[in-house]
């Protein structure tokens, strides 16, 4: 059985300094960290908050993702593909069912044509020129309706390599729109001869 969350925090503790940090991370001694060691120190830790304040749209009344279900770059009966705009990366895009689920409660039928779409897209997404690899990637903490992002990593950007992907996002000036644009337009293309559907729109989607 998994430690409580008191005892959770309380071992924790006991790597922690007086302040209640944290050492740094093996990964920020990794070459592909975007950040030099030096000087660099984890927040003070925080203890539990119970229960958990409750996600965006956990009543499908509430929830963004439902309202936009008929948007996207792409469209089937039962998902939608956006492109997510103002990020580093060359390519972000995400993936939500049009129906109100999230990942532990899908219908054993929608989760096998998720794995079967993930891998059609990330496809597709690595085909791009001066694309290297297209890291996928679901975490579900801010967002009670499932969405799957695909980043796409630039070629020959050897820093940019695994987890630190999405912090170098983050940190990179904002990728040209127009030239993002055209390559979500290639793999929505690629994916309707793929895997079916149509592509009702190129526009980049607000994140929901």
């Amino acid at each position: 059985m998994a430690l409580r969350p008191d005892a959770f925090y309380d071992h924790a503790r006991t790597a922690a300094d007086a302040e209640l940090r944290l050492p740094l991370a093996r990964m920020t001694g990794w070459d592909i960290s975007p950040f030099d060691p030096e000087g660099l120190r984890v927040a003070p830790l925080r203890p539990p908050v119970l229960p958990e304040p409750p996600r965006h749209g956990e009543d499908p009344a509430d929830c963004g993702a439902c309202r936009a279900r008929d948007e996207g770059i792409w469209l089937d009966d039962r998902w939608r593909l956006s492109r997510i705009g103002g990020v580093g990366v060359p390519l972000a895009l995400m993936l939500h069912p049009r129906d109100h689920f999230d990942l532990a409660d899908l219908p054993d039928e929608l989760a096998a044509e998720l794995g079967v779409l993930t891998t059609h897209i990330a496809r597709h997404v690595q085909a791009l020129p001066h694309i290297a690899r297209a890291h996928v990637q679901r975490i579900g903490d801010g967002g009670a309706h499932l969405h799957i992002w695909f980043f796409a990593r630039p070629e020959g950007q050897s820093q940019m390599y695994g987890s630190w992907l999405v912090v170098w996002d983050d940190l990179l000036p904002e990728y040209p729109a127009d030239v993002a644009e055209a390559d979500a337009a290639l793999v929505a293309d690629a994916l309707v001869a793929s895997y079916g559907g149509l592509r009702p729109s190129a526009g980049a989607q607000p994140q929901v």
